[in-house]
């Protein structure tokens, strides 16, 4: 209870440092306290209002998801932090205006202050009180600025990587470039809200190299309706791959780019008038169309992710489990800190990794093939996606150091009044159910000889079959839609094991089922290869009854791998169903669909 105001009872008087503090705690306490009520009812009043407006927004689930988001956005960010000035001044004339009430009662009851030490015990407090309150905002008013210098610095028109003026390798048209004559570009159509697709690029540029290569290309095409994710991956050693014939680059090359893929940004930036877009986004420009020419479809955005500063925000975000499904091996493994080359094996089962063993898990290629590292970069993806909330890049104790680690590591070209749109649909994405496509051979490429690929390895690539794989794989089906609903509420547990001795087969059968939706995974013992050895053909078999409980999960696997299912009772297998394959299963890559 707020005690009354007598001069007969010193103890009823309202001290000025209560007044102030309790005007710290809610405008208008103070003023209650010291019996002014009218001026408590004028100072609680937009606070209040402020505090029912929010509630009011926040019962809403879809509101509240568009607050969070909203804060992608830096002109949100910019209000956000000029209601944060006009929030502390409005304070601080509460906080001050209580107290000089505090003092008016404390006249009017016939009671002064007197001496140094009240007084200025008084002043002290109340500077003490403006003190805290001041810690605060200038708090609030920090972690703003580093979310808004964060956005502007990973969506500025620089690259985060310069590329030095430099002549890509291989052979080269004898015509002069200044000799052919520029035609219209051709730009990307800017995202309208419907299926997006970004190109995710993975730049290793090591601290001596003056340019560098995007030795991982990744397509991300998320389907806003549904959050149907196909993530599509571009091998590096693509060679006469199709330009826009718009391009003066298309006639400079005669209408192929004879060099190797992930060398097109540094060409783009080293012959300016060859190839579409600015001179800042030149390089990805041209990487971008081109990749969307060989697809099919258009990418209007992408991300580019730099290897060194990856490392930063896996260790900032407390790093990222991983199923691995085989080991990784690799006696020759490069690092960038002066120690050289390393052994680096990498065990299979659920690993956390922190960012340097994460980063080694997705670049090693010495001892795998090239494919098999782009389905491990796909993994990494995933898993970080799955594992990484909105609110994981707003908590106050990461947002310093998160905030630093991608402006080292992170770039993209999506609009920044559109992020939170993006963030919003990443959100929703469903990962777990993605299609995942990587373009190996011979479906989709031819290969260099085998003598020839030990001076350069190189692949062409099959366009018909690679487009007509990309827009199976976008087709909005609800046949497909609802197969993959059943299958996700039976969530049948699949291992697959390797009974064909051939490398990597188990790997490509598990992506291929969980393409269509099952929850597969290779079991870490002997590398994921079939007890009995070598088998002819793939057999299927469910235990312990679990064929009765999933029918859907029965019937896709009949209808993908081209066999009846057997049954047996094992109370020592915990897996639902095993798939082993045989010398006789079909290299599988890309899913079928109706």
């Amino acid at each position: 209870m707020i005690p009354s105001v007598n001069a007969d009872n010193p103890g009823g008087r309202p001290s000025p440092f209560a007044a102030a503090f309790l005007s710290l705690v809610f405008p208008g306490l103070g003023h209650l306290y010291a019996r002014r009520p009218a001026r408590a009812l004028a100072f609680a009043a937009p606070p209040l209002l402020g505090l029912a407006l929010l509630a009011g927004l926040l019962v809403n689930a879809a509101t509240r998801d568009m607050l969070k988001v909203s804060v992608f956005d830096p002109s949100v960010l910019d209000a956000i932090l000029a209601i944060d000035v006009v929030l502390f001044l409005y304070r601080l004339v509460a906080i001050v205006d209580a107290y000089r009430c505090a003092r008016q009662a404390q006249a009017l009851a016939g009671f002064a202050e007197g001496g140094l030490g009240l007084g200025s015990i008084s002043v002290a407090g109340v500077v003490a009180v403006v003190l805290v309150m001041g810690m605060a905002h200038v708090a609030l008013a920090r972690y703003d600025r580093i979310a808004h210098d964060t956005i502007m610095a990973v969506t500025s028109d620089q690259p985060t990587n310069p590329v030095a003026t430099a002549t890509p390798g291989g052979s080269q048209p004898a015509a002069s470039a200044a000799a052919v004559t520029p035609q219209p570009q051709a730009t990307p159509i800017p995202w309208d809200g419907g299926r997006l697709n970004v190109l995710l690029v993975g730049v290793d540029q090591r601290p001596a190299d003056q340019t560098f290569n995007t030795d991982t290309m990744i397509v991300a095409s998320i389907d806003p309706a549904t959050g149907q994710v196909s993530m599509f991956s571009i091998p590096r050693d693509f060679e006469q791959i199709p330009l826009p014939p718009s391009w003066p680059a298309a006639s400079y090359y005669g209408g192929v780019y004879p060099n190797k893929i992930n060398s097109i940004w540094t060409a783009a930036e080293s012959q300016p008038n060859l190839w579409p877009g600015t001179d800042a986004n030149r390089g990805v420009t041209a990487l971008k169309g081109t990749i969307g020419y060989l697809l099919g479809i258009n990418i209007p955005y992408y991300v580019e992710v730099n290897f060194s500063g990856f490392r930063q925000v896996v260790d900032t975000l407390g790093g990222v489990t991983i199923d691995v499904q085989l080991p990784v091996t690799d006696f020759d493994y490069p690092t960038d800190d002066g120690r050289g080359a390393i052994k680096l094996y990498i065990p299979p089962g659920i690993q956390h990794m922190n960012g340097e063993q994460a980063l080694a898990y997705a670049r090693s290629r010495h001892a795998t093939s090239d494919f098999d590292r782009s389905q491990r970069q796909q993994r990494v993806i995933t898993s970080l996606r799955q594992q990484t909330d909105v609110l994981s890049f707003l908590n106050p104790n990461k947002l310093d150091a998160l905030g630093q680690a991608l402006r080292n590591a992170v770039h993209t070209d999506f609009p920044r009044n559109q992020l939170p749109q993006l963030v919003s649909l990443v959100e929703k994405a469903n990962t777990t159910n993605m299609t995942s496509l990587v373009f190996t051979p011979p479906e989709y490429a031819v290969q260099c000889p085998a003598a020839e690929c030990v001076v350069h390895y190189w692949l062409h690539p099959i366009v018909p079959a690679i487009q007509q794989a990309v827009a199976q794989a976008l087709s909005s089906n609800p046949a497909t839609a609802e197969t993959r609903a059943k299958l996700a509420a039976e969530n049948a547990s699949i291992l697959v094991e390797n009974g064909s001795g051939i490398a990597g087969q188990a790997t490509n059968v598990s992506a291929y089922l969980a393409s269509l939706g099952l929850r597969t995974s290779i079991p870490s013992a002997n590398g994921g290869r079939a007890p009995g050895g070598v088998r002819p053909g793939t057999v299927v078999t469910f235990y312990n009854g679990s064929e009765a409980k999933m029918p859907e999960t029965v019937k896709v696997l009949e209808s993908a791998l081209g066999v009846k299912i057997q049954t047996a009772n094992d109370p020592g297998v915990t897996a639902n169903a095993i798939v082993v394959t045989g010398t006789g299963t079909p290299q599988y890559s890309a899913p079928p669909t109706g």
